[in-house]
This record gives structure tokens, sequence and C-alpha cells, in this order.
């Protein structure tokens, strides 16, 4: 049963997840607007993630949101910070 969860991409030791991120000041201001929730991108260790929006309105900058980040979960999986690292 484990094995079958971890195939679709269940991760229980998962605490932190890098991203190299580059979104413009007009594509994270849909947020803004209500019309995006959601951010995927790809881990720099190949994973597909997906997480809110809202996570990144601590790093946008004037230009939008370049770079890589670290994004960090508490020992419930539950989102607990982000830092940019470049």
């Amino acid at each position: 049963m484990l094995e079958a969860v971890k195939q679709v991409g269940y991760y229980p030791e998962m605490k932190e997840i890098i991203v190299s991120l580059h979104i413009s000041r007009e594509d994270y201001l849909n947020f803004y607007q209500g019309q995006v929730h959601t951010v995927v991108a790809t881990a720099t260790d190949g994973r597909i993630v997906r997480f809110p929006a809202g996570i990144l309105k601590n790093v946008v900058g004037h230009e939008g949101i370049h770079g890589t980040f670290k994004i960090c979960f508490d020992g419930n999986n539950k989102f607990d910070g982000i830092s940019r690292l470049a």
C-alpha cells in the first residue's frame, strides 16, 4: 500500500523544496486579481510541485518574482516559510 502512495508523489520526509521561479509582475498580478490561486513549478530535484500563490507575497519585487527559493514545511507538512537563496 505504501509503495502505491509513493508512486503518486507522497513524500513523508519532505521538509523543504528548492524551486527556481521566474514570474513576471504581470503574471503575479493575476493572483491579486483573484484569477490565479496556485503555482506549479519544478523543484531542483525534478519533482513537480504545486503550492498556493499566496506564500510568495513576501518575495514579490517590482519586477515580479525571480530567483531560487527554499519553501519549508513543519512536522505536519504544513507551510512554515519561504526564503530566497539566490
